[in-house]
């Protein structure tokens, strides 16, 4: 398996389909709140019951959300070492610009050889981070265009 899956491309029917077991699976985490650490699901065809550990199920939701929305997904396990290339495709942004952020120590890495390697986590962290530093600038001119009574 690789670290980082080709992103899944949900079509038309997928969004539809995922739209609708979003809902059927957020219905059933919240009416059944931590009960258990794992959710039994019945396949219909065959009355199959499959045993599934909480936390995937809950992050199976997000998945749906996701696809619901129309984007596509893709896994990393948050122990994945990446590629600058990897790390780039999943922010969106270019290689050198990556390597500009690891250089400048905002992304942890280590070197193999010649080659950097970024932690998956470390990359997720730094994307939180990124979006709340996007959040709080948004705020604050949004604050500032009402004190100046733009808004």
């Amino acid at each position: 398996m690789s670290a980082a899956l080709q992103p899944v491309q949900p079509g038309r029917e997928d969004v539809v389909a995922a739209d609708a077991a979003l809902s059927r699976v957020k219905e059933y985490l919240h009416s059944h709140p931590q009960q258990t650490d794992v959710v039994r699901v019945r396949v219909e065809e065959d009355d199959t019951v499959l045993v599934l550990p909480r936390a995937a199920v809950e992050l199976f939701t997000q998945i749906l959300a996701y696809m619901a929305a129309g984007h596509g997904v893709s896994v990393v396990p948050a122990d994945a070492e990446l590629t600058t290339q990897q790390a780039a495709d999943l922010l969106n942004v270019s290689r050198p610009y990556v390597i500009g952020l690891l250089e400048a120590g905002a992304i942890e890495y280590r070197k193999v050889g010649k080659h950097r390697r970024v932690k998956a986590a470390s990359l997720m962290e730094y994307m939180r981070n990124d979006d709340q530093r996007r959040r709080q600038a948004a705020d604050e001119l949004s604050a500032l265009t009402q004190e100046m009574g733009m808004a």
